[in-house]
């Protein structure tokens, strides 16, 4: 398998934050639609046809007057306002909801791209549109499941068309770069070392550590414990104890692992795990 692959990039992302879509819009949208910042979840809109106004708080508005793929990672107050003959396709998402997802927190607010800027999503928004026209057995579980494929599309073509300049996509878009961060999603664990990262990148400590910074937006250390911090919430949250926990993602002691977990979220893992499941 090429290491160029969406297996190689994406796997680690898709295994440790649970990605799960819901369509709850199919076809003509007929009066304004409105969508809060306060909820916890993504939204993807696939508009077919027509023409729609798009507000999102303290941005200019947008209309859009072809078929065109927009999406929220981070929530954000937004409202679509039909203008003529809207057929749009919507669905809320999580990814790792709640937890520290280092692709989340990487992604501009709103992403923007036009059905023909993204060939390769061609034949899956096809499949999509035929599913939301039937009414067959399965059709809602279908549909849910066919965003998610869209979804990870939609990633794998920011990666390969460089669409994004900063953040992990663009570090995973970056091959030398991509062998580093796979390298610490694979194995958080591990006790990476600068030199280490350097060498799996191919690059002098010295420009790996530049470049990186550059391009993922912080430094290769910082990254690699925020990349911990959002593995360790994903096992908390699967009932894992504090002491396999840590182990886990390369801490000492269960004792380390709380210090610095306490001070990237401001409560301890236990403390955390509880707040976390009595909002679920």
């Amino acid at each position: 398998m090429s290491e160029n692959t969406i297996e190689d990039r994406l796997v680690w992302l898709l295994k440790c934050f649970e990605l799960n879509a819901s369509v709850f819009q199919v076809g003509p949208l007929l009066n304004p639609a409105s969508f809060s910042a306060n909820n916890d979840l993504s939204y993807i809109h696939i508009l077919r046809r027509g023409k729609l106004l798009v507000k999102n708080s303290g941005k200019p508005e947008q209309l859009l007057d072809e078929p065109s793929i927009f999406f929220y990672m981070n929530s954000e107050n937004s409202r679509l306002i039909p203008q003529e003959d809207v057929d749009i396709i919507c669905a809320s998402f999580t990814f790792g909801a709640g937890l520290k997802n280092p692709l989340i927190q990487a992604l501009p607010e709103m992403i923007l791209l036009k059905h023909n800027e993204t060939p390769s999503l061609t034949a899956s928004l096809n499949f999509l549109f035929k599913e939301a026209e039937e009414d067959h057995c399965g059709r809602q579980a279908i549909l849910d499941r066919q965003i998610e494929i869209v979804i990870i599309q939609l990633l794998r073509d920011l990666m390969d068309e460089n669409r994004l300049q900063i953040g992990l996509l663009a570090g995973l878009a970056e091959p030398r770069l991509a062998k580093a961060i796979n390298a610490m999603h694979a194995k958080p664990a591990e006790n990476w070392s600068l030199e280490e990262l350097a060498k799996a990148a191919g690059m002098s400590r010295a420009r790996f550590a530049t470049k990186f910074r550059d391009t993922v937006g912080i430094t290769p250390g910082n990254y690699l414990t925020e990349w911990r911090i959002g593995i360790a919430q994903s096992l908390l949250v699967r009932g894992k104890s504090i002491d396999l926990v840590a182990d886990s993602v390369g801490y000492s002691s269960a004792s380390a692992f709380s210090r610095v977990f306490t001070a990237h979220l401001g409560a301890s893992p236990s403390e955390w795990r509880k707040q976390y499941l009595l909002k679920t």
